[in-house]
């Protein structure tokens, strides 16, 4: 027995472009904190531990960049997209204070969104009225 797999290419982006967001989102708003609106992610969480925290979350974002550069992106977007979690990096070495700004500076998110609108633009489709929910 064998089973067939759809492999076009839309339904790979679609796929992979889910995939990335449930990425993102996990990174940059995954948990709401109690009694208030702001939401907070593993990037955050992952900054408590020294060092070595800040490096796993941001070799995660470099991931998503990486994948959008597989998928298309063009040079431009992709040193946009880096130069945003460069900023987070940056944000993120602040002992204490990195902790906050990565509440509130959701890079991961807003690359993933510009990666939807090029996708999106590229295959002819309308915007989402989806994009931006981060």
């Amino acid at each position: 027995m064998s089973i067939a797999y759809d492999l076009s290419p839309a339904r790979s982006r679609a796929e992979t472009l889910e995939r990335l967001d449930a990425i993102a989102r996990l990174l940059d708003s995954a948990v709401r904190v109690p009694g208030t609106q702001v939401r907070v992610g593993a990037d955050a969480l992952l900054n408590v531990i020294p060092g070595i925290g800040t490096v796993v979350a941001k070799g995660i974002s470099a991931y998503l960049v990486w994948e959008a550069r597989r998928h298309g992106a063009p040079a431009l977007m992709v040193c946009r997209m880096a130069g945003r979690v460069g900023i987070d990096l940056a944000i993120s070495a602040v002992p204490v204070v990195g902790w906050f700004g990565d509440a509130f500076y959701r890079a991961n998110l807003k690359n993933i969104d510009e990666l939807r609108r090029h996708l999106r633009s590229v295959d002819g489709a309308p915007p989402s009225p989806f994009a931006g929910r981060g």
